[in-house]
């Protein structure tokens, strides 16, 4: 009996020791705890320092009268976006959280921005997050000065991240960004996009697993806290679809499945943000065989979308080609692949090819080894972004140079062109209005799409795993934990649903790794604006009068004038007119960098939080300009009737303008005569091209080519511990892209 009463005390006490060490462990964010979003540093920087800028941009404009050219970065996440988190764990080669404080901070005293916005991903939002992201932003604008005259305006946004599993199904991604920072102008909570992915983060994802923090003990509180954070997303719950969107009450999860549903529930709260595609064409995440021709649909409010990020650290989406990754069949949801053109070869035709040599190569003989290929392309054409799991063992450098844009300047990973700049701006919708037809009057803008909260990481090219998205297991034994061990080389492919596919969930269904020598430094938004001041600078975005650089501080000029009159019409204008333009078209090059950080940037910060923050390197320009070596007129005449052929209605480039040597910039005038005599509505835009610098992947997968072109080998920048010192820096052509300006023909 004593035994049994000790055994019972023994039990009991252990329970209560048990239960004690829980206690102790969640008191002591055993269980992770919500990060918050940091402390801004510094004051504001000094009025002396903003008036030499205002200056030096005046005395290169046309005159005093001229407005001044403010560089922004309108897409930047922090820690507070899931994948963003993911980055920065020290499996991955991270440094810890970068939270909203760190952002505010980079831009102002790292890169040295003019404007700001946070975009954080609105599917890893929670109303915590969404306060605090609030507060934050005002404290930063309050540290800049206020609202008048401040040294940076900061914007509040949230990223729409919508991913389709089909071309059907697929949007892509938008930046929702609000103009004032008081919450009446604001959304009540981010509206998410729905969907597979949304779903999948909310009902699948179980953050890391236990053997991971055992495996990493030193680090094991932020791996807790990432799996916090997951488990927080889950737990706020769902807004009733029904219920329109000011009546929704502001503690709950809020979806929209489509782009026009967006805009019908920012609607209902009467806020009127700018709402920005981004990644148009990057195959990453879209579909082979997406078009921009659905996002036409009156539905979707094509109107309300007047902006476009046409180059981020994901890549430049610009430019149109005729070639094809996949061909859709007649019945829309299956897919044939096609045969290789001059300069691409369709990722669908080398999974033939590696399954053709493996066949060949185990003896199977040609016919079926040919039978083989065949099911393996028609695997890879249906089985959308993740085709490349079709062949078994297979490595990124199997892949070769298959799915690239070879002739593109730094294109995205995988370009998909009907989802390009171009091709959007050339198509035209006729079916409910045929004597007025819908089309995209989009402006252009870049930005940096940076994870690790640092806006405007275009200014030099270094540090490329926190200036770039590259990231990835920081030895072979923890991509072994987490990509899974090699697979055995099979000679026949294994096609699979997309029913199946969607079971998984998260960057395994992507080429991640291959996508890596893709991520560059950002781009910028620039705009022309008479002051510094918030207002200003939203109108000068909601009028189009704003450009796209690489990241580089090009400055641009682009105006039609008329020639009788000498008036100006900017960038961006919309003109009816039957008459022969003439435009103007200026540019200067870019201040070149001197290493390390300016006074005032130590002045903001002290050193150590420089070298963390900056990683000791600053926009720091010296007085001297790189050269503007030429530019590039674009034409685009958009469709004048259904099923009119895309390639022949855009000319790139109309005109070449090969520029002198100068220190102060390039200018000329031209003229389209064509277009009084053709009477198609069109548009026209500049590109101004700099000398050529060392960039990051500017090599990309650095091909070894045969005399005719065709890629032997690829020499690719690893994310992960492969290339893990590197910078993988390559000369490449900085530039900047004007917003077009539309000519429409008068009617009748």
């Amino acid at each position: 009996m004593k035994r049994i009463a000790g055994i019972v005390l023994a039990s009991l006490l252990g329970v209560f020791a048990l239960a004690a060490l829980a206690f102790y462990g969640v008191s002591h964010g055993w269980g992770g705890i919500e990060r918050d979003a940091g402390t801004i540093h510094g004051k504001r920087l000094p009025d002396a320092m903003l008036a030499a800028r205002t200056s030096e941009q005046q005395s290169l404009a046309a005159g005093p009268q001229a407005k001044q050219i403010l560089f922004g970065d309108l897409h930047v996440h922090t820690t507070y976006s899931t994948d963003a988190f993911q980055f920065s764990l020290p499996l991955n080669g991270g440094t810890g959280t970068h939270p909203v404080a760190d952002a505010c901070d980079f831009a102002r005293f790292c890169s040295s921005l003019d404007f700001w916005a946070i975009t954080d991903h609105a599917e890893a939002s929670t109303p915590l997050r969404w306060k605090r992201t609030k507060e934050a932003m005002r404290q930063c604008q309050a540290v800049a000065g206020g609202d008048i005259n401040p040294d940076m305006v900061s914007f509040i946004g949230f990223e729409w991240t919508q991913v389709g599993r089909t071309p059907a199904e697929h949007y892509g991604h938008k930046n929702v960004i609000f103009e004032g920072l008081a919450d009446e102008g604001l959304a009540a909570r981010p509206i998410a996009s729905g969907g597979a992915t949304t779903q999948a983060l909310r009902t699948k994802a179980r953050g890391l697993p236990p053997g991971v923090v055992l495996e990493d003990a030193d680090h094991a509180q932020t791996y807790l806290d990432f799996n916090h954070f997951i488990k927080e997303i889950q737990q706020v719950r769902s807004c009733d679809p029904a219920t329109p969107s000011n009546k929704l009450s502001s503690d709950c999860f809020e979806e929209a499945s489509t782009p026009g549903e967006l805009v019908r529930r920012l609607d209902q709260q009467n806020v009127h943000p700018l709402i920005i595609p981004h990644g148009s064409s990057w195959g990453f995440y879209t579909p082979p065989g997406t078009s921009w021709d659905k996002a036409l649909n009156p539905k979707d409010d094509p109107s309300r979308f007047s902006l476009i990020e046409v180059y981020s650290g994901h890549g430049n989406s610009e430019e149109y080609r005729d070639w094809r990754d996949i061909k859709i069949n007649a019945d829309g949801k299956t897919a044939t692949c096609p045969e290789p053109s001059q300069g691409y070869l369709p990722s669908c035709w080398r999974a033939g090819q590696i399954i053709q040599e493996r066949c060949t190569n185990a003896g199977l003989g040609k016919a079926e080894c040919d039978r083989r290929a065949a099911v393996a392309r028609n695997a890879y054409a249906n089985m959308g972004v993740a085709g490349h799991l079709a062949i078994k063992g297979e490595t990124q450098e199997d892949w070769l140079d298959s799915g690239q844009c070879n002739d593109c300047f730094l294109p995205p990973f995988n370009h998909r062109p009907q989802t390009s700049v171009q091709y959007g701006l050339a198509i035209s919708r006729f079916d409910e209005t045929p004597n007025n037809p819908a089309r995209f009057r989009w402006g252009f803008i870049g930005s940096s799409d940076n994870h690790h909260a640092r806006p405007g990481t275009g200014y030099k090219q270094n540090d490329r795993h926190k200036n770039t998205e590259s990231s990835g297991p920081i030895s072979e034994r923890w991509r072994s934990l987490l990509i899974g061990k090699p697979q055995e080389k099979d000679p026949e492919a294994h096609p699979m649903a997309q029913s199946e596919l969607f079971k998984q969930a998260g960057f395994q269904l992507t080429e991640f790794e291959r996508q890596t020598s893709f991520f560059l430094t950002g781009g910028l938004a620039a705009v022309h604006a008479p002051s510094r001041d918030r207002h200003a600078i939203w109108q000068a975005l909601q009028r189009r009068e704003v450009y796209a650089t690489s990241g580089q501080r090009i400055m641009l000029w682009f105006d039609k004038i008329d020639t009788a009159t000498g008036q100006r019409l900017p960038m961006g204008s919309i003109i009816k007119t039957d008459k022969a333009p003439t435009f103007e078209v200026r540019a200067v090059g870019a201040l070149k960098q001197k290493p390390g950080c300016p006074n005032f940037s130590s002045a903001g910060m002290d050193a150590k939080r420089l070298k963390t923050l900056c990683s000791g390197e600053c926009f720091n320009p010296s007085d001297t300009r790189s050269l503007i070596t030429r530019i590039e007129v674009i034409r685009i005449q958009p469709q004048a009737r259904p099923g009119e052929p895309v390639g022949g209605l855009i000319k790139d480039s109309l005109i070449v303008h090969h520029c002198k040597p100068d220190a102060n910039g390039c200018n000329f005038r031209f003229s389209d005569p064509e277009f009084a005599r053709l009477r198609r509505d069109t548009l026209y835009y500049v590109r101004a091209i700099q000398e050529p610098e060392p960039v990051i992947n500017g090599g990309q997968l650095n091909c070894e080519r045969d005399a005719k072109g065709q890629c032997l080998k690829v020499h690719m920048c690893y994310g992960d511990y492969r290339s893990a010192k590197s910078d993988c820096l390559k000369p490449a052509e900085p530039r900047a892209w004007s917003s077009p300006i539309y000519l429409d023909i008068p009617k009748g």
